[in-house]
């Protein structure tokens, strides 16, 4: 969520912000309601002022043995009034509170201007293409005879689900445990165990509600429960409400997780194999940082997905997401796209975000400055480190050979009990 406190003294930089996403900001709707805001909250405040003063004045009238009876009359109606402005006031910031969650949050200063994904910004390439002798499969040819079964998937649950058997599904547990050895072991993170499923609270914290409800899982009704679409949000929200010592900043946690998303609004795209799945694995870090330290931050975040990439040795390349392409909390992301030759282009494999206080806000996520002594909001970043499935499918096609094998990257074979092909 935004600082109100913008919408009141940069109103127009604000604007001019929201406009770079192509998102619809109506200022005389917001004015409207903040204008009404002020007027039924001084005139609450005036009417509790008023209360107070005449039962004063009656205790006053009281001790004087005079007839309280008009004042006594005076005070009903002054409290019938107050808890009409009350409830008025209380529906006006109900209303603010709902606007304000839907505004997107304001872009970096350095992320270019852009409608969609073709207007992203590639940084850098790293790794060789793999030059094969052979038309190369795409996963799903290739998967089919060493043990991934899409209709199985679909048989027990519904289309986009996967069953994964013998080797292959070693393999996907395989790249988990390569991120989270090195995730903890070289990158400082500190491995934690997260519910999949969680409230209506925690989702809206990090901003996937209200506006993303469509994408999710609903688990229950009372308590409301939701599937968790990605470690991000049980994972954030552990400093929900928290204030945090700065000795103790920054926070660093990495969590492996099943992932949940409807994909609502995405039929049609993606429906062969599992880019996109209704149920996928990954590995989440997450970073909470004092707000000086969230850009440097988020470099190093990017580096920290990068290095499973580079020592699996796939093929990637670095993109600056446009303005139009960055999602809805953050300020600025980078995407990681691996190579898949069965596909001939490249892939998100990661996303690496820095959301600055918007997330902070909602979550009410501070620490406390030192020289201040005060209260105050945090930064929140994040990414994959990586989307395991993907991974697996990178791994899968860049290592394949003429005969329809997989060859196990060396740095996975103590992993996979020094198996050196899946065949």
């Amino acid at each position: 969520m935004l600082d109100p406190r913008l919408f009141r003294t940069e109103l127009d930089v604000v604007i001019e912000q929201l406009n770079r996403r192509s998102f619809v900001f109506n200022p005389e709707h917001y004015s409207e309601l903040e204008a009404r805001r002020k007027d039924i909250q001084i005139k609450t405040q005036e009417l509790q002022n008023e209360r107070n003063s005449s039962s004063k004045a009656i205790g006053i009238a009281k001790s004087n043995g005079a007839d309280v009876q008009p004042l006594l009359d005076q005070v009903q109606h002054l409290g019938d009034e107050l808890k009409a402005a009350e409830t008025e006031l209380s529906d006006i910031q109900e209303k603010m509170t709902t606007l304000m969650e839907g505004i997107p949050n304001l872009l970096d200063e350095t992320v270019p201007n852009g409608r969609s994904e073709d207007d992203n910004l590639e940084l850098s390439r790293w790794g060789d293409i793999p030059n094969f002798a052979f038309e190369p499969k795409d996963h799903v040819d290739l998967g089919g005879p060493l043990g991934m079964d899409f209709e199985l998937g679909a048989k027990i649950a519904s289309a986009r689900f996967v069953v994964l058997n013998g080797p292959l599904a070693r393999l996907q547990r395989a790249i988990i445990q390569l991120m989270l050895d090195t995730h903890t072991d070289e990158h400082g993170y500190s491995e934690t165990y997260v519910p999949f499923l969680v409230n209506a609270d925690s989702l809206r914290g990090t901003g996937q509600l209200p506006k993303f409800e469509a994408d999710l899982f609903k688990a229950s009704e009372e308590p409301a429960l939701y599937l968790i679409p990605t470690a991000e949000v049980p994972v954030t929200n552990i400093v929900r409400d928290v204030i945090i010592e700065a000795k103790d900043l920054p926070l660093k946690f990495v969590c492996h997780s099943p992932c949940f998303r409807s994909e609502a609004g995405a039929y049609g795209r993606d429906v062969r194999g599992m880019i996109r799945q209704h149920q996928f694995e990954k590995v989440e870090i997450v970073q909470i940082v004092r707000p000086e330290d969230s850009a440097i931050a988020h470099e190093t975040l990017t580096t920290h997905a990068e290095a499973i990439l580079k020592k699996l040795n796939l093929p990637y390349r670095k993109m600056l997401l446009c303005a139009g392409d960055t999602g809805f909390s953050s300020t600025k992301t980078y995407d990681l796209e691996v190579w898949l030759p069965g596909q001939n282009t490249y892939r998100e494999i990661s996303s690496c975000s820095n959301f600055k206080d918007f997330q902070a806000r909602r979550l009410q996520a501070r620490w406390r400055n030192p020289e201040t002594g005060k209260p105050e909001l945090v930064h929140t970043l994040n990414g994959s480190g990586l989307a395991a499935g993907r991974t697996l499918i990178a791994v899968m096609e860049n290592y394949q050979d003429d005969q329809g094998r997989i060859h196990i990257p060396e740095v996975l074979r103590p992993y996979m009990g020094g198996l050196k092909i899946i065949g």
